[in-house]
Parts: C-alpha cells; structure tokens; sequence
C-alpha cells in the first residue's frame, strides 16, 4: 500500500504530468468528423430531449400522488398515478436505448472514418518516413489511441448532451416548486467544479506518458515477436536484459494506472459525499419549511427526488470531462499522423503513363536524403529522435540515358549510391536537384499510381506477406488467372517447386517468406513481376545472397523477365550484367566510368578491379 501511494505521489509531482496542454483547435477538428452524421445526431437529440421531460415528469408525479392521492385517500388517483409512473419508467428505458443506439452508431461511425484515413495516410508517406518510424509505436497510434477515441464517442457522447439537458430541466422545475431550496442547491456548484479542472489536467498528463509506454511496448514486441527478431535475440539476446527492460515498461504502466484509478476515486469519492450532504441540506430546510406551511409534504419529496436527478447529471458530467479530457489526447496523437504531410505526392493535373516502350534519362541528379523532421514524429521512432544529418549528397549530377528495350547495368562499391538511384526511378524519393524523366517528360508529372503501375522491381530481399503463394502472386495483379499464375510461375522456373507442395498453391510462406529458401523467395518475386506484366524492370541485387545452384535458376528466370523489356540492372556479381548494352560505374555518388563490359575491362579501372576480384574469388572457391 505504502509503494502504491508512493508511485501515486511521484506521478502526480512529475513537471511533464503538469506542463501537459492540448493544442488549440482539436476540439473542432473532432466536431468537423461528425458532419455527415448530421440526420442521426438530430434523432438522437431529439431522444435525449424527451427523454430529459421523462427524468422530472416521476418526481412531479410523485408529488400529485403524495399531495392528492396518498393523504386525501384517494385509491383511484394513486392507482392512476402510480401505473402513470410505471408507464413513464418504460418509455424512459425505451427512449434511453434508441437514443444510445444512434449515439454508438455516430460513434462507431466516426471511428470508422478516423481508422481509414489513417490507413490510407499511411500509406501514402514515403519510404524515408517507415525507415525511422518504429512499426509497434505506428501500429499503437491506429490501435490503443483510436480505441481511446472510440471510447470517448460511444461511452459519453450520450452522456454529456442528456445529462446538460437533465440538468437545465430539473434545475429549473426545482425553482417552480421551491426557489429557496433550489438556490442553497445551487451553491455547492462550485465545489463540484473546482476539482474538475485539476483531475482532468493530471489525467492528461497520465493518459499521454500511458499510451507513450505503451507504444514503446508495443515497439518492443514488433521487433522481437517477428521471425528475423526472435532469431536475433535467440542468438545474441540476454534474456535477462530482455525481461528487466519490458518489466520496466510494463511497471511504469501498471504505477500510472493506480494514479489514475485513485485519482478517479477520490474525485468519485467527494463529488458522492458533497451530493449528500447537499440532500441533508434539502431535507432539513426542506422539513422547515414543511412544518411551517409553505411546502407541502408531497412538493418536499419531489424536490428531494429532482435533487438526486441534478446531482447525478452533475457527478456524472464532472466525471465525463476528465473521461473526455483523456480521450481527447488519443485525437491529438491521431492528429499528429494526420498532420504528417507525405514526402511525395501527385503535382497538379499529374498525367497517365501508358508505354510499353519506356526511355529512362537522369539528367545532373543530386540527391541528398530528407533531415528528420520532415519525415517522421519523434514520439514514433522512440529511441532515434529526430536530428539534421550531417552527411553529404548521396548522388551528385547523375546523367544518363535507358535506351527502350535496352539493359543498363549499374555497379560500384557498397554505400556508392547505387540502390538509391533504384529508389528514384518509382519516386520512392524525389531528386533534391536535376530531373527524372521517361519518353522525356518528367516523372513528377506522371501520377504516382501510373508510373509505378509500369515498374516492376525486384530487391535482393524481397519481402512476402505471412499469406499463401497464390495472395502473394496476386498482390502484383488481382484479376489474374491461374493459366496466368502457371505461366508466370514456369517462367520464374518455380512452377515445378509449388506443384511439390502439399498444399501447392495455398501453401503458406510464413512471415516474410521465412519458410521459402532464398532462391525460392526471389523466383516467387519474379514470378510476381511478371504477373505485373511491368514495361520497366529494375533489379536491385536480386542474386547477391545465393549460393551458385540457386543463383542458376534465378538468372535463368531473369533472361525471361527481362526479354524484351527496358531494365536497370544493380548487381553484386558482375556475371549477371556482362551482356548489358551499357554498365554504369558509380563510386562515391558520381559515375566515375561508363561503356560495355568489354570497354571497361579495357579501361583497367575500377569495373576492372572489382571484375578481377571477383574471378579470383570464384577460383579460390
């Protein structure tokens, strides 16, 4: 109990609990997400209001029977009366319900928007912005903060608008039957507000550094629950280190959810004991004025009973607010991914791209990778803040020219720039200077979806979802047939591999293709581009990690990929480019040599010594 209020005294002492603001303007941009809701929000009013005349219509009722039924003995009356009562407590739970299905509907409704907007948001930010952004705390803003924002819409949208409106009425039928007691009422208002402000400031507070470690929790498991992470720490991991850091996370979450438990306690807990005491208060100025005439017994009940209905809506609003308060901090993390702007968009008036015959030309290309801030949110990469980088341009005035139909090959040391001119091409990046262009219009003025509709690539690890073969195949093309499947599938020189399988083509690959071999992965790509039926291909070292058997097949398949087709070809081994109608040699972003493999051979320069190293690495083996 001791270390419980500790932790609750620490919590509510800490500066970044008590600096905590909301920006300015969220409130709107919340209201704004309810508009097309607008024909079920005005039924929804329209239930609350007759439901708020429901709440007062009992204790004015009750005050008849009392008055004109129960002391004068009239047994017909207090018959009608108290089935009048009856009759009301059913159209009070009937009206209750309807009003809470359109509120959860609205709710629902706007979650829904919220969720695929992030989705699609997301989607639309460029490769720089998931190099930074840890996947757990991204996956945490579309989770954890939207289900915090559900909340809020669901459990208390209901709340706040009838209970106001119960409030405004019973307030007000209270001053017809007695001004007096109504007034001395009124007076404890403040005292029920003053806390109100603080618990929901802390509350603030408590809800960001909660969600906060929650992310990085939810980061933490991403990385090690996948295949290539559990492998890792299996190999290197101290498991102790492991559980300590994930026990201290999970512990400053566990120390935040007591405060705030017992903050709302003690708000609970005073707001509950003031209401009684205001009802002694009524009952004995209530009884006074009783015995001395000016109430009559029947008026001093009624009144009691609308006090329960003013303090109810007036705890439970006290308590809404801070509800509200910490849901609105889930918005404000939604907002921040919203806000994001995308690195790369379509321009104006952006134009198809329709050719099968594609011309690809660098024209003095530089490129220097985005700083931090213009990427990415701090709060999202966790550990690696955002910071200027320090480093250079990576490419530095690129000029050349694809020839339709043609293969270039691209070579030089690692970290010479040569993925990054891959990266250009289907505007994963923008140039910082210099221009793309194909069939000699920019592809800035291309839309993205056309440009990247024509490309077709394939890396040195390509990635597959944890699905089927036959949905990984698909993803390239939706609409294809299995005739189409089969025969992308022999080019690729696969076929005979998924017809071995138990289950062929519904055979699941695991997480990124773990259970395929790499050789298998990278004809499963090419078989997927060739689905896509792509009229520029570009390779990225898509056989730099496979052994001479694998490497076979997978040029094998790649002679049937390229036919015919404009190709950029990234190569570790230089076997695979030699027949290139041209071969770039990049070293330090720049292109240093150009020419066909015979031309730079001759040259004796760096193509010549990075060709004679790798002989000599193929005789000794």
């Amino acid at each position: 109990m001791h270390s419980t209020w500790m932790s609750f005294r620490s919590l509510t002492q800490d500066s970044s609990v008590k600096n905590q603001k909301l920006k300015p303007g969220t409130l709107k941009r919340i209201a704004d997400f309810a508009i097309p809701y607008k024909v079920s929000l005005t039924f929804f009013l329209i239930t609350v209001v007759i439901d708020a005349f429901l709440i007062v219509a009992t204790p004015l009722l009750l005050r008849k029977l009392i008055d004109d039924g129960v002391i004068p003995k009239n047994t017909e009356l207090v018959t009608k009366l108290a089935l009048a009562v009856g009759i009301i407590a059913l159209l009070d739970a009937l009206f209750s319900m309807i009003g809470r299905w359109f509120s959860a509907r609205i709710g629902e409704g706007l979650i829904y928007d919220l969720r695929r907007m992030i989705f699609e948001h997301v989607q639309k930010q460029s490769i720089a912005f998931f190099t930074r952004t840890q996947t757990g705390a991204l996956i945490s803003r579309l989770n954890s903060d939207v289900i915090g924002a559900q909340q809020a819409f669901t459990s208390t949208l209901s709340g706040v608008i009838s209970n106001l409106l119960s409030l405004i009425l019973v307030a007000a039928t209270m001053l017809t039957l007695s001004w007096q007691i109504t007034l001395i009422s009124l007076t404890l208002l403040p005292v029920f507000l003053f806390p109100t402000k603080w618990v929901g400031r802390k509350l603030q507070g408590y809800t960001r550094q909660s969600f906060d470690i929650n992310a990085s929790m939810s980061a933490t498991m991403t990385e090690r629950f996948n295949v290539s992470g559990a492998l890792l720490v299996s190999l290197y991991g101290n498991s102790k280190n492991e559980k300590n850091e994930f026990s201290a996370k999970a512990r400053k979450v566990a120390d935040i959810g007591i405060s705030i438990a017992m903050l709302n306690r003690i708000f609970f807990i005073a707001l509950t004991s003031i209401a009684a005491v205001a009802t002694a208060v009524a009952y004995g100025v209530g009884g006074h004025l009783a015995i001395s005439g000016e109430l009559t017994v029947g008026t001093l009940l009624a009144i009691t009973a609308l006090l329960a209905r003013l303090y109810g809506p007036l705890t439970a609003l006290s308590n809404v607010r801070v509800d509200v308060m910490s849901a609105l901090v889930s918005f404000e993390r939604v907002f921040e991914v919203l806000d994001l702007k995308p690195m790369v968009v379509d321009r104006q008036n952006a134009i198809q791209l329709q050719t099968d015959k594609p011309e690809v030309t660098f024209e003095n290309v530089s490129f220097t990778y985005p700083k931090a801030e213009e990427i990415s949110l701090a709060s999202l990469e966790i550990v690696a803040k955002p910071e200027i980088p320090t480093s250079g341009r990576v490419l530095k005035n690129i000029s050349f020219s694809v020839k339709p139909g043609t293969l270039t090959g691209i070579v030089g040391p690692s970290g010479a720039g040569k993925s990054t001119i891959s990266s250009l091409i289907p505007r994963l990046y923008d140039v910082t200077d210099g221009g793309i262009s194909i069939n000699g219009t920019d592809i800035r003025d291309y839309s993205i979806k056309s440009l990247r509709n024509t490309i077709g690539v394939v890396t040195q690890d390509s990635h597959m979802f944890h699905d089927s073969i036959m949905n990984n195949l698909l993803y390239a093309k939706s609409d294809a047939s299995i005739e189409n499947i089969q025969s992308a599938c022999e080019s690729a020189r696969i076929w005979t591999f998924i017809k071995s399988l138990p289950n062929g083509l519904d055979t699941v690959v695991g997480e990124r293709g773990h259970r395929l071999s790499g050789g298998e992965k990278q004809r499963l790509a090419i078989a997927r581009l060739l689905l896509k039926q792509p009229s520029l291909v570009i390779l990225d070292e898509a056989t730099a990690h496979l052994d001479s058997e694998n490497e076979a097949l997978v040029q094998a398949a790649l002679k049937d990929a390229l036919a015919g087709r404009t190709s950029i070809v990234i190569a570790h081994r230089l076997s695979t480019i030699i027949q290139a109608d041209q071969i770039l040699v990049i070293d330090n972003g720049e292109i240093i040599e150009r020419g066909t493999h015979e031309e730079l051979v001759s040259k004796k320069g760096l193509y010549y010594e990075l060709y004679e190293r790798q002989n000599l690495q193929s005789d000794l083996i």
